[in-house]
């Protein structure tokens, strides 16, 4: 299975992701999107753990590990509070 240079993955990501800023958001959910808070958390939570592992036997081994931390962060963003809000009055 050929590997996904970054470029590729780039041109077919990048314009789905700034679909965001065409949206009607109210100014208290505009701050929080613009800013990569939460994705440096998350490579942090990341780093973290692929650490403490330091080595791993392959690729998947390392893929599985790095998926797992990021379903848990996921779980968390789920049940915490919410990160946005629905209504457009908190601006």
């Amino acid at each position: 299975m050929p590997k996904l240079t970054q470029w590729e993955w780039a041109e077919g990501n990048i314009p789905e992701g700034l679909t965001v800023f065409g949206l009607d958001l109210c100014e208290f959910n505009r701050k929080r999107l613009r800013t990569s808070n939460m994705i440096e958390r998350l490579n942090q939570s990341v780093k973290q753990r692929t650490k403490v592992a330091k080595i791993f036997a392959n690729e998947d081994s390392c893929l599985r590990l790095v998926t797992a931390v990021v379903m848990e962060v996921s779980e968390q963003w789920q049940s915490s509070k919410a990160y946005l809000s629905l209504d457009n009055n908190n601006g």
